[in-house]
């Protein structure tokens, strides 16, 4: 077992690279998950408290792109950003931002879909109270996502879940380029095609230690926020 002595050996004296890589996973990740919150909570929630024509199919289009291909997601940001797309001239491609933007894209319709359902079940059970206060259509929204704040931590898991774990996306977008745009889940692929099994080993422990600690944190919230309703 050298190969996991030596992952422990990296762990444990915190080797520079290893902390890079992990920094700046937790970066690009986290600030996917903050974008797409602000993108996708809003819009699940408008979802779930509207009627207009064509809901149904809107519901079923952001079902469907919850399971949505990350590097078909990374192909069309790649598209967007590169020197002839639309949005070349930002020069953001192969930069943490462009992962940024392609991690957001990927999470935030599977934030929207869960806070559509989470906010439809709560104006299932409050429609009368706030239809007797009068409320309008945005407070209703804000008053829901308020009240459902605790439960809407499990689709911000959810995405973070996705975001940490992908691959494709961020390998088409960011490059995987040494000390810039590599982040645990691409170094863990290239390392391990090298044979340099130690720091795949490293960044697959640090990977799995953080999805355990992020899941904890959010149903000891979510506990609290249990108990305090009650």
């Amino acid at each position: 077992m050298p190969g996991d002595v030596s992952a422990l050996q990296l762990l444990l004296s915190g080797d520079p690279a290893l902390l890079a890589i992990v920094r700046l996973s937790l970066i690009v990740s986290l600030s996917a998950v903050v974008f797409g919150g602000l993108i996708g909570v809003p819009f699940g929630a408008a979802v779930a408290l509207t009627r207009f024509p064509g809901r149904e199919a809107v519901i079923v289009i952001l079902n469907a792109l919850m399971g949505l291909p990350p590097v078909v997601v990374g192909l069309a940001v790649y598209l967007l950003l590169s020197r002839s797309g639309p949005l070349g001239s930002w020069g953001l491609l192969f930069t943490p931002q462009a992962m940024i933007v392609a991690q957001t894209v990927l999470i935030a319709p599977i934030i929207a879909a869960l806070a559509r359902q989470t906010v439809e079940d709560l104006w299932s059970e409050y429609r009368d109270e706030l239809a007797a206060m009068d409320v309008g259509p945005l407070g209703r929204i804000a008053t829901l996502i308020w009240d459902g704040r605790f439960s809407l931590v499990t689709a911000l898991l959810a995405g973070f879940g996705r975001a940490a774990a992908e691959v494709g996306a961020v390998l088409i977008v960011g490059g995987n380029i040494d000390g810039f745009t590599r982040t645990m889940t691409t170094a863990i692929a290239l390392e391990t095609s090298k044979g340099d099994l130690p720091l795949a080993i490293g960044l697959g422990l640090v990977l799995i230690a953080i999805v355990v600690v992020v899941n904890a944190a959010a149903w000891g919230l979510r506990r609290a926020g249990e108990r305090l309703a009650g």
